[in-house]
This record gives structure tokens, C-alpha cells and sequence, in this order.
């Protein structure tokens, strides 16, 4: 039976900003990309956050960030290799300390945002992620696109590569996503998301924003936790998963 992963970026709150239902969200993921405190999380935040997870059972993933708390974590930032891993390893660091303390662990990390883009091309990025990953605990997963430079990364330091499709992003013919700040980046149709989600694990493909077919093969379906209606999403998501026999289990 072919079996996927269920992710969403969560514990971007910070301060008196709130954004999306972590809570809620936890009971339909089943992996849950936190953020390290540099696009997003404050320490109660983490703490809550990473509480909830232990308690659903959902695995605990590390999203790390440029430091780049003011733009959300999507400015591009041009920092020495060696820098980028010691910035990296404190944000493990961090999350995991909360992990702990709610009697769980850091199982994968993800990069969010520009750093996510960058590492997917440029190998100096992707491998002071894995470097950072690999130094801190070699048992964590590298979890981000197909056939990038950071999985690529990840493989060759001996961590466990796992490719992950985004339901709620448009994709480009040459299989990255359509940037936000162009037109239809972001998907808001939840039962032509749900169905794109079962054909992604089904038949390895995801249509692009020009209408061809790209082949996508993946293990992880992401769902952003800041899109509108997130919750209601990554449930038709799952619901229609299930529909087609799909089985949905952490990868770690």
C-alpha cells in the first residue's frame, strides 16, 4: 500500500503576532516543521508548540532560517558557508531544548523560505545545512525537494534524504515553485488541492502552472500553516488520502 508523510511549517507565532492553529493542525499532520526562532517562534511559543506535538505523537522537525525574524525568513541573505552552519547549529540547539523538555526530539530538519530556495540550488548553503544537521545529531532526516542540492547534500554525509511536494504552491515546468510574489503561487482550491495530493503519491507527477506534467516523486506532502484556511486544507488533504488507500505515517 503506498503510504505518505503530512507536514506543515507551525510555531511561527511570535509575540503579540499570532499566525495559523498549531493546536489543531497537530491533530491532522503528522510531521511538524517548527520554527527555530529566527523567521518565527518566540520561547513559549516553542515550548507550547513542541508540547502539543509530544503529546499528538507528531514528529518534531527543526525549521531553520536565514536570521531574518523582521521579513519572515524570505529575504535572500549572502553569508559565509561556515557562518550559515554555526547559525544553523544554534537554532537546532534551541528547538531541541524545548523538545526535550516535552520529552521528545528534533527527528528532521527542514529549511523555511529563502534558505529553503537557496539550498535546493546552491551546494555551498545546502551543505552548511547538512553540515550543521550531520554535526549535531547524524540521526536527523534532511527533509526538502526532489533531486536539489540540499538532499543531494544530505545523501552524500550519510543522513536520510527525503523528497517532499508542497500541495498548496504552484509548481514551475522545470519542477521549483512558482515565486510568491507572482500570480497563482499560492493554491486556494481545497478539492483540486486534495486531488493534486493523491496524484502526487499515486503517479509521481504534479501539474504545473502551465498546465504540463512534472514528474514528482515524493515521500512528504507539505501544507503551509500560515495559508488561509490551512486547517480545513490539510484535512480534505488527508481525508482524500485515505479515500484512495493511501496510508499516512511519519517518515521517520
Amino acid at each position: 500500500m503506498a503510504s505518505v508523510d503530512l507536514n506543515s511549517d507551525l510555531g511561527e507565532a511570535f509575540g503579540a503576532w499570532s499566525l495559523g492553529d498549531d493546536q489543531t493542525m497537530l491533530s491532522v499532520v503528522t510531521s511538524a516543521n517548527i520554527a527555530c526562532g529566527f523567521h518565527g517562534g518566540d520561547p513559549p511559543t516553542l515550548r507550547r508548540v513542541c508540547g502539543w506535538a509530544a503529546d499528538a505523537r507528531v514528529r518534531i522537525g527543526a525549521q531553520v532560517s536565514f536570521p531574518d525574524l523582521q521579513g519572515f525568513g524570505r529575504r535572500h541573505m549572502v553569508i559565509d558557508p561556515g557562518e550559515l552552519q554555526d547559525l544553523v547549529l544554534y537554532q537546532l540547539g534551541a528547538l531541541d531544548a524545548f523538545a526535550q523538555v516535552a520529552g521528545t526530539e528534533i527527528a528532521y530538519v527542514k529549511p523555511h523560505g529563502a534558505l529553503y530556495h537557496a539550498a535546493v540550488g546552491d551546494p555551498a548553503v545546502a551543505g552548511a545545512v547538512v553540515a550543521a544537521t550531520a554535526e549535531y545529531d547524524p540521526s536527523c532526516a534532511i527533509l526538502g525537494p526532489p533531486q536539489s542540492a540540499l538532499l543531494t547534500a544530505a545523501d552524500a554525509a550519510g543522513l536520510e534524504a527525503v523528497p517532499e511536494g508542497f500541495v498548496d504552491r504552484a509548481y514551475l515546468p522545470d519542477g521549483t515553485l512558482v515565486p510568491r510574489g507572482q500570480e497563482g503561487a499560492v493554491l486556494s482550491d481545497v478539492a483540486r488541492i486534495a486531488e493534486r495530493a493523491v496524484k502526487m503519491v499515486t503517479d509521481h507527477t504534479v501539474e504545473a502552472i502551465d498546465g504540463s506534467s512534472v514528474a514528482l516523486s515524493v515521500r512528504s506532502l507539505c501544507v503551509h500553516g500560515d495559508t488561509p484556511g490551512a486547517v480545513a486544507m490539510a484535512r480534505a488533504v488527508r481525508s482524500a488520502l485515505m479515500a484512495a488507500g493511501i496510508g499516512i505515517h511519519p517518515f521517520t
